[in-house]
């Protein structure tokens, strides 16, 4: 009990500490429930709820979410990430597809964020399930465009497709933008993404615009982990290098004490040079900020 007291009274110090940039209203609750109702009835997850998103109450009001298929449970064990962990998880809904269908039709969404968990025990990592999803929202709204998040579709070797070919299954039912982090520099790729590895990311990103030039490609980090400007703008120059039209840069937030420890808050200031520097990278879309998450304000289109 004493051990449990400490560690509340820790966190809590933790949360208290944090710059005044960080801390923002989760938001009015009527300005949850309707997404939120709409998510529980069906028993589908938003990555706003699982990652515990800082922008939740703001993404909510605006009637807007990024749907986390594949059910709640990775099976990647990620530092920084919320996402459960740690056991197996479920087996597939065969009625997600539809169900995510119809809370996009009821939320009356033009833009639509679809990710997942990482799924190493399906054999195609889950690329086609994101084309099933796909598939099923245009048929019920075809006017909604699509963004996809996916995890790396890795999975280990001797599957019966390549990373490539999962690759290419997302990129076959052409989202309007194909997103997968990088999360971190490539000197803390292994203590901050388990699991992963850089230039297997970089490959996700570089295969998509090979296969589809159209398509734009968007990746992210996560700062905070101890990483440098210089290691920073080293990681978004590699990025441009294999023609990642877009970028978001947001702050690392400990979910726990089990969780990393954050290494540095990065100031508004901060995020708003290294914007700068991005932009004139080249990339054509660029949200940077210490509240900004891989999804924020996907849809708009500067």
């Amino acid at each position: 009990m004493p051990k449990t007291q400490t560690s509340s009274q820790q966190w809590r110090e933790e949360i208290t500490a944090l710059p005044a940039w960080l801390k923002r209203s989760i938001g009015k609750a009527s300005e949850l429930s309707t997404v939120q109702r709409i998510i529980k009835q069906r028993n589908i997850h938003t990555i706003c709820e699982e990652g515990r998103c800082p922008n939740r109450g703001e993404c909510y009001a605006q009637k807007t979410a990024t749907f986390l298929l594949m059910g709640p449970t990775c099976t990647r064990s990620c530092a920084f990430c919320q996402v459960d962990k740690g056991h197996a998880p479920m087996p597939l809904d065969a009625e997600e597809p539809r169900k995510v269908a119809e809370a996009v039709s009821l939320l009356g969404l033009r833009y639509v964020v679809l990710t997942s968990v990482a799924r190493d025990d399906i054999p195609d990592g889950g690329a086609g399930w994101f084309v099933q999803v796909m598939d099923a929202i245009r048929q019920t709204t075809p006017q909604t465009e699509i963004e996809v998040l996916t995890p790396d579709f890795w999975g280990g070797k001797g599957r019966q497709t390549s990373q490539k070919e999962r690759v290419a299954t997302v990129v076959a039912a052409k989202p309007v933008c194909y997103n997968h982090n990088i999360e971190t520099v490539k000197r803390l790729q292994a203590p901050v993404r388990r699991g992963a590895k850089y230039e297997r990311s970089l490959n996700v990103l570089r295969w998509v615009k090979e296969l589809d030039p159209s398509i734009a490609t968007k990746s992210g980090l996560m700062l905070g982990h101890g990483e440098t400007e210089a290691e920073i703008i080293e990681a978004m120059q590699d990025l441009r290098a294999i023609g990642c039209d877009r970028l978001t840069l947001g702050q690392y937030m400990r979910p726990s004490l089990e969780h990393l420890p954050v290494q540095k808050y990065w100031t508004p200031e901060e995020f708003e040079n290294l914007g700068q520097i991005a932009r004139t990278m080249g990339f054509s879309q660029v949200r940077s900020g210490p509240l900004v998450r891989s999804s924020y304000h996907a849809g708009e289109k500067d």
